[in-house]
Parts: C-alpha cells; structure tokens; sequence
C-alpha cells in the first residue's frame, strides 16, 4: 500500500445513500398519484418492515428521533423516571427521553465495541437508586450495526426482566443484522415478549443509513395493544376506530342509529404528536427495503476487505471490534487508531485524509459530555465510553463503494500515520 497512488479521483464521503431508477420510478408514482402523506405507501411499508423482522405491528415515522419519543411515550415513561442509555450513542437516545419528562440513567460501554452490557446497565441502574430516581426503562443501542448483548443468561433481556423494566432497542443503526445471543436467530426488532414491562425497537431511515427515506423512521414490537397505542401516538392520539372491548368514550356522538361510526368522528384520550411518514419518503424507503439484504451482503464484503487492508497497519490502526453474538448488517466503518502512538491528532489525519479524498466522522462524543447533561449531571465518569470516543474514526462505507476504495482509504491512512 505504500506505494499506491491516491490520483485524482472521486471523494468518498464516511456515508452515502444509494438511489437507483427504481427508487426514482417509486416515488414519482406517488407524486402522480392521489395521495402525498399517510396513504398506501405508508401502510406498504408498515407490512413489509413487520414482516421483514418479524414483528407484529410496524408504526412508519417522520425519523429516528420521532420513533424515540413515540416508543417513551407509549410506555408511559415521564416525569419521576429514569432511563438507563449508553453515552456512545446519538443525541436523540438521551434527548428523546428527556423531552418525555425522564431523567438520563448514563451507562458506560466497552471501549472496544462501543456497546453497553450488563455490567454497565447495571452500574448505571445502582447509580440512579443513589440519586433517588426510579428507573423505568434500558434503551440498549446496536451500535454500528451491531447489537448489544441481548439475551442469555448474561443478557440485557434477563436484567430488564428481573428488574422489571421496558426495553427501548435503539436499532438505528441495524435494520438487517440478526441477534444470535438466543436458542434461535432473531432479526433485530421482532421483539422481546418475554420483558413483562414492555418492548419495542426503533429504527432510523437517515441517508447514511443501510436504507433511505429522505427522513423517516419506525417503530416495531410484538405487543398489538402497545403498538395501537404508539400508532395513536403518532398522530396526535387520534383514534377513529374505538380499542377492541372498551369503544368509544362519547359513544352518542360517535355512533349513528345503526351503531357504526359517524365518518367524521374521531376521538383524542392523550395528546400525541404529529410525527406522521409521507407517502413520498415511505414510496423510496419501501422500494430501498426490496434491496436491503445486498445492501447488507455489499457492506459486509467492504468490511472483510477492511479487516485484511487494515491488518498491516496494526497496532496503530484495528478495524471494528468484532461481537459473537449477532451478524452485524454494518453501518458504520469504526476503526480504532492510537492517534497518541501515531503522533498525530485526530483533527490532523481527518484534514490529511480529506485532502485526499477520503471522508470521515467521528461516531460519537459520549452524550454525558454534552454541556447540557454536564450541566444537570456533573462530570460522570464512564471511561469506557471516553476511551471509545478517543480512539474512533468512521471510515468510508456505502455500498456503492468499489472494492479498489477500500485499497485507497488504507493507503491514504497509512501515509498520514506513517
């Protein structure tokens, strides 16, 4: 590699969505069509994402942030609850549940992997008892594309369960990885029946990720009766169809002489949200799920390819720190490279890069570093997460990569460093 020519070519971005004239054709069609928000692309996908990993019910939203707030919300997570998050996270994980009113339980993660365990869940869980906080919920995140450990007897399932606590899976980063923790292989967002207090996943359909909305996002889990109630939520606690054995609350206004439904009525039990899908991103995402398993086989391809270019680099550069218990439908290229040893910092080798052609980000400044969380919290000290935070760089990875850009990030990388 040390002899390669990085040339004049392309840049390469960390992420990048890929489009094809299919997508093209699926979204035109909706725009020549009768309906722009909520109508047969919304409901289309709903099923298909349901059944692709296994879940009840699917509830499309606006992002992955939305589906967050809708998942806090239809648990009934609010003022005098906690939740316990990884700091190795996105902003939303924390934010969503402090706009529910709940206070942020702050775990540490393994500095390898990037993922919370039980050891630090529960570390986090005796630290918000000493606070005084009840906490009501674990949001694990599938960081990367991989999942964090779930089930087992060492498993966040079985900690949820015997502390009687709602699992919020955050899987925005792993629409297509498979949890293999259990007896059998579990697509990530079917669902934990087994967690008594609740259990739903979320996904995010950002650009960067395995698939593309535009902007859009969901919600999934086994339980119909708590996923009515986050597709109420999302649009605004409407309810124009009574719950199966209560009916309606004004029942004289919402029946005719027959006993059906007036076709105006609707009823509203709780404020919700208006975080409903368009057709238009919902007509694109549907279209990109028809895609998703080479969209997972090409992004495994790039990363083996990574793991051998990489390999001579070692010790100052490792690619992503491997987990047993899942297959990862990768993300995120997070390499880990000992900036100190290399004597240069991190800003340094992302200016060089970049001036060669070669994109990249840092995925994520621990949350519970934020100036608002400092602010409310204190300083916390989860080293785990900080060492992570210090060693990560996020490679080029989209599957419309060649294989020949991989041979070209790790000669750029290994002339920066070297």
């Amino acid at each position: 590699m040390a002899g390669s020519s990085i040339g004049d070519l392309p840049f390469l971005p960390y992420g990048r969505q890929s489009v094809d004239e299919e997508d093209i054709a699926a979204v035109a069609a909706v725009l020549r069509g009768d309906w722009l928000t909520q109508g047969p692309a919304v409901t289309g996908f709903e099923r298909t994402l349901a059944a692709r990993v296994g879940a009840a019910d699917a509830v499309a939203c606006a992002n992955g942030t939305a589906a967050l707030r809708l998942a806090y919300a239809a648990l009934g997570i609010g003022p005098g609850d906690a939740v316990v998050v990884p700091s190795n996270t996105f902003l939303a994980t924390a934010s969503a549940a402090r706009h529910a009113g709940a206070e942020v339980a702050f775990a540490d993660v393994d500095p390898d992997s990037g993922l919370m365990g039980v050891a630090e869940a529960e570390a986090a869980i005796d630290r918000a008892a000493r606070a005084g906080w009840r906490v009501r919920a674990l949001a694990p995140v599938h960081y990367a594309g991989q999942t964090a450990p779930m089930t087992g007897l060492d498993g966040l399932v079985a900690l949820a369960r015997a502390e009687g606590l709602a699992l919020v899976e955050d899987a925005c980063h792993a629409i297509g990885t498979v949890d293999l923790s259990g007896s059998r292989e579990v697509p990530v967002g079917a669902g934990r029946p087994e967690v008594e207090a609740g259990s739903l996943t979320v996904f995010s359909f950002h650009p960067v990720k395995t698939i593309a909305a535009g902007e859009g996002g969901a919600v999934t889990g086994s339980d119909p009766a708590l996923m009515a109630r986050v597709r109420r939520l999302c649009n605004h606690g409407m309810m124009r169809t009574p719950d199966p054995g209560e009916g309606f609350a004004d029942p004289d206004a919402a029946l005719d002489a027959e006993g059906n439904a007036n076709p105006w009525y609707y009823e509203m039990a709780e404020p919700g949200f208006n975080h409903r899908l368009s057709d238009i991103h919902a007509a694109l995402v549907l279209s990109q799920l028809g895609r998703l398993d080479r969209f997972v086989e090409r992004r495994a391809r790039l990363m083996a390819l990574y793991a051998e270019r990489l390999a001579p680099l070692a010790p100052l550069v490792r690619p992503p720190a491997l987990v047993p218990w899942c297959r990862p439908a990768w993300h995120l290229c997070a390499a880990r490279i000992d900036f100190a040893a290399a004597g240069r910092t991190r800003s340094a080798v992302m200016a060089a890069l970049r001036a060669m052609g070669v994109g990249t980000q840092v995925h994520y400044i621990p949350v519970h570093r934020q100036p608002y969380w400092r602010r409310r919290y204190g300083d916390l000290a989860l080293p785990g997460a900080m060492s992570h935070y210090a060693q990560t760089l996020s490679l080029p990875l989209f599957p419309a990569m060649a294989d020949g850009d991989v041979d070209r990030v790790a000669a750029a990388l290994e002339r920066v460093l070297s």
